[in-house]
């Protein structure tokens, strides 16, 4: 049978998992296709599931790119149309699709069996990669054998959407951000500085739960591209031999956008009193008094956007 999930689909300004290979290649289409591949493997591992695949959406049309764990060759060049087979629903639908047998599902379209059913999958979950409202790709799992779809399966595989549409935003924003302003070629408006400010915090939230070492250095190295983008040309660089630690520098770039205690310490879900601790341990490296005085500090020594 076919069957759509109650849960929503991920909503990526809200992502606190891990990013992938944001860094590893900001080459535009290759840079987004190792982030897919990343992805999907990792959605093998988590969901326990045996087979994994994914495409990026062109126009209405997903391109399969990224296969694991298949025992045949069926899945590869698999070219899915919107609103055709069970993730071109979940395209055009913008939520999860599933079916539970989809040899005998009556609510998708069979348009690919010869794939799906060639690989020997029974049970297919089609989940939507959201970047604010589009769709911009469908990852899948799926099982050899009929098997039920609950939250030791759904949750993860939300997870790992939720984080490859981080990822494909964030990309997505430091393009744009090359392509407008250059590092050290053109002055950034201040509008456009405070935007790249507010997604340095919001990447630095999502840095700030990744156990993954890899992708902890990866995630740091884009931070460091954000922060050189915001450099105002004009006034000459701070050299300061100073080293804060990550949650130091996640306090203090929360707090250079206006937030308070309270607020920093519920977006990096901290108490208030370890929030005002790191803000003071910050404070005196940077030998400043005030809050502002080590965000000035920190951003003439690079050490934010």
């Amino acid at each position: 049978m076919g069957a759509s999930l109650p849960q929503r689909a991920p909503n990526p300004d809200r992502a606190r998992a891990g990013v992938g290979s944001v860094v590893d290649g900001l080459d535009g289409d290759t840079g987004d296709a190792r982030a897919l591949d990343h992805a999907v493997a990792e959605l093998v591992r988590r969901t326990r599931f045996p087979v994994g695949f994914g495409g990026l959406a062109q126009g209405d049309t997903i391109y399969v790119t990224s296969i694991h764990g298949a025992r045949t060759r069926r899945l590869e060049g698999l070219v899915v149309e919107a609103s055709r087979g069970l993730g071109g629903r979940a395209l055009v639908e913008k939520r999860p699709r599933l079916a539970l047998d989809y040899r005998s599902s009556r609510s998708i379209t069979h348009d690919y069996d010869r794939a799906v059913l060639g690989e020997g999958i029974a049970t297919l979950f089609a989940v939507p990669v959201m970047v604010g409202n589009r769709a911009r790709g469908v990852i899948y799992c799926g099982s050899w054998a009929e098997s039920p779809v609950g939250d030791v399966v759904a949750r993860p595989a939300f997870a790992v959407a939720e984080e490859l549409s981080a990822e494909l935003r964030i990309r997505e924003e430091v393009q744009r951000r090359l392509t407008l302003s250059p590092a050290g070629q053109v002055t950034m408006p201040a509008t456009t500085r405070e935007e790249l400010r507010e997604t340095y915090a919001e990447l630095r939230s999502i840095a700030a739960v990744v156990d993954d070492p890899a992708v902890r250095a990866r995630l740091d190295r884009l931070e460091k591209r954000l922060a050189a983008l915001s450099h105002d040309a004009t006034e000459p660089a701070l050299d300061l031999d100073v080293r804060l630690s990550p949650r130091e520098i996640d306090v203090l770039a929360c707090a250079a956008l206006g937030a308070t205690n309270a607020e920093i310490a519920s977006t990096l879900d901290l108490k208030e009193g370890t929030v005002k601790s790191y803000l003071q341990s910050a404070m005196a490296k940077l030998d400043a008094s005030t809050r502002h005085a080590a965000v000035v500090t920190a951003r003439r020594a690079g050490l934010l956007p």
